[in-house]
């Protein structure tokens, strides 16, 4: 006798996971049963079917019938005598006496009289074999036809109920009411992530403080006999590709406790109250298992600012899953044992309840790395590599100013397949040379066909991008020169950018000197500009409104700035300035781009000897490199900025 299960673990206690499995092989013994006896009938009527010539011509001429039998008024069933089996012509007939022998399809009765009384005529048959009329019912074929309709429903709905079932029976399949449970992938002590703090590079500050974590998890007494308590939150801010999932991989590789990991997008669907309900179970779960770690990537689509001017609504689906992430975070209930690890590029739009002390106490933000940083970066992604021996790790983190480290494995991977594709048997610094090329503007394209006389535009655009850089003692230090064409550019000039963290204006005005050296080279050589400097152009325009309506570098506009670290201007449909001041920021910034192209020509035509120089030597060689620069030029005078002087 089964008892009943005492186990409180259990979720669902109602039906036995056996139920499903044993209704579908009652279903299975069922059908087994009526198509064995179908079978069975089969056999037990196992008469050789015949044409009516061959009955009448072979066996009731020859009064070898010994009984006729008709069968729902559309069978004939042909019995032979008993003492005629024998016969040759009846070899292949059934020898059962019980059963008939032959069989055919007479249409109807009437047909089968009128032939019957013909073939009597046409053969001088005496007397006639007994007929005999019979109705039989096919019970299969009657049951079969009411019941099937029902089969199939039932069939139906056992095969939808083991797809939502879940694991039920063994098999797979989506329950409708789990769209309230959490997705959250689990890393606990049978599944753990495979990266470390090891693999993390460039990242020490974060890392101390985000190891911090781990540490008190691993021994809580070590901060606890103080006093202090493990922050219930931390966030992790930066830019794009800084580090911020690989640092939560490494906590999730590094900490002895379960490790929960969800996607900010994955708490909301289509269904009201799914994203607020798939969070109380998330926590829920990490609460059973505390201590804890909840990493939530992403969490920018979830935790958004509400009341937004822009929102047609004020209580959505992502603003009710906001709020019970804040009342799971630090609500009214306890929360003990389970710490909350974030990641996001957009901490600007977040909402100010979520990033409060008590809920994320502790930010941390990861920047693009630094000269040191990068070269530590290189040194872990260039290890699974086969490295030639002019590797230089210093030059390679010095060409890379501004990269990410993901930018940096890019290099990396793209340097190993661009070594692969030339046959090479170890990869060789030129092309890393040409992985950051390739990164950076895009593949050659030696295949495109450019015309001679734009051919001569590009070379003197670059040209003058490259002589005015040169001359101006606040530009980026030039590598090289190419009018190759590579991604949608149909040349480039190749900077070395110093890493600065503050700009000054003469910095400023220079870098806009710079980038306008491409369009002033056009007008002071042929006269007449092209649409080459679209890109130029950009840079200019943001870079100049940036100065005047942010840093407050112009002088009749004044130290006012309008920038905005927290986002809301974004989110609404107001300007924080007039209309006057807006007029007066485009007046500005017009002024300013326009004294920088003056300022360029200038300086270009004071240097027109260098330009043709240069544009010609491009037109021959294409690329052109820092060596043949100081050749046409000289060596290069940088401004000595160690010191200022100081009013």
């Amino acid at each position: 006798m089964n008892q009943p299960s005492n186990n409180k673990n259990e979720p669902n206690p109602s039906p036995p996971k056996d139920f499903l499995p044993k209704n579908i092989y009652w279903i299975y013994l069922i059908f087994g049963v009526i198509l064995f006896s179908q079978v069975f009938a089969l056999q037990q009527f196992s008469a050789k079917e015949i044409t009516w010539n061959k009955f009448e011509q072979e066996i009731l001429a020859t009064d070898d019938v010994r009984l006729l039998e008709v069968v729902n008024k559309e069978e004939l069933r042909i019995y032979i005598k008993e003492d005629r089996l024998e016969q040759e012509k009846f070899a292949d007939a059934n020898k059962n006496q019980f059963n008939a022998q032959y069989y055919l399809e007479i249409g109807s009765v009437e047909v089968f009289e009128q032939k019957l009384e013909k073939a009597k005529e046409t053969h001088n048959i005496s007397q006639l074999p007994d007929v005999k009329y019979k109705t039989e019912t096919n019970w299969f074929k009657d049951i079969l036809g009411w019941m099937l309709p029902f089969i199939l429903l039932i069939a139906l709905w056992f095969f939808i109920m083991n797809r939502v079932g879940g694991n039920r029976g063994g098999m797979g399949g989506l329950n409708p009411y789990d769209f309230g449970k959490s997705k959250a992938t689990v890393f606990d002590k049978n599944n753990r992530s495979q990266t470390t703090f090891a693999d993390v590079a460039g990242l020490e500050e974060a890392k101390v403080e985000v190891m911090e974590i781990v540490k008190f998890l691993k021994n809580p007494t070590y901060f606890t006999r103080l006093g202090a308590k493990i922050p219930k939150g931390v966030i992790l801010v930066g830019p794009p590709g800084t580090g911020k999932t690989l640092m939560a991989k490494a906590v999730a590789g590094e900490a002895q406790v379960p490790f929960f990991h969800m996607s900010g997008s994955e708490f909301v669907e289509m269904f009201v109250g799914v994203g607020a309900s798939r969070v109380r179970d998330l926590f829920k779960k990490a609460k059973e298992k505390s201590p804890s770690i909840i990493f939530i990537d992403e969490i920018d689509a979830i935790g958004r600012a509400r009341g937004a001017a822009l929102s047609m609504r004020s209580n959505d689906e992502r603003e009710s899953t906001l709020n019970q992430l804040l009342a799971e975070m630090d609500g009214f209930g306890t929360n003990t044992g389970v710490i909350v690890l974030a990641a996001t590029n957009r901490a600007d739009v977040l909402d100010k309840a979520l990033l409060r002390p008590g809920r994320f106490d502790r930010h941390i933000y990861l920047e693009l790395p630094s000269m040191l940083a990068r070269k530590a970066i290189f040194k872990v992604h260039l290890k699974p590599l086969t490295l030639a021996e002019d590797i230089d790790v210093d030059a390679l983190a010095g060409q890379t100013p501004g990269f990410s480290g993901a930018d940096i494995a890019n290099i990396c991977n793209e340097a190993a397949l661009i070594a692969a594709r030339g046959g090479k048997v170890a990869v060789e610094m030129e092309d890393f040379f040409s992985a950051t090329d390739r990164i950076i503007a895009g593949l050659e394209k030696k295949s495109k066909i450019i015309s001679p006389q734009e051919k001569q535009i590009v070379a003197y655009h670059e040209a003058g991008h490259a002589t005015t850089s040169w001359f101006l003692e606040h530009a980026d230090s030039l590598l090289k020169v190419s009018i190759v064409p590579r991604g949608k550019s149909l040349g480039s000039a190749w900077y070395l950018p110093e890493e600065h963290q503050i700009y000054t204006k003469a910095q400023f005005e220079d870098r806009l000197c710079a980038a306008l050296g491409g369009r002033a080279a056009e007008e002071v050589v042929f006269g007449e500009i092209s649409s080459g400097a679209l890109d130029d152009l950009e840079k200019v325009t943001k870079q100049a409104y940036t100065m005047v309506a942010y840093y407050g570098l112009d002088d009749k506009l004044g130290n006012i700035s309008y920038y905005d670290s927290t986002g809301q201007y974004e989110q609404s449909i107001h300007r924080p300035y007039s209309e006057a001041t807006a007029k007066l920021i485009d007046e500005e910034v017009r002024k300013t781009v326009t004294a920088a192209y003056e300022r360029t020509k200038k300086l270009l035509l004071k240097h027109r000897s260098e330009l043709n120089e240069l544009a010609e030597l491009l037109l021959e060689k294409e690329v052109v490199v820092k060596e043949d620069l100081e050749g046409i030029f000289g060596k290069r005078i940088k401004a000595d900025r160690s010191t200022r002087k100081v009013a």
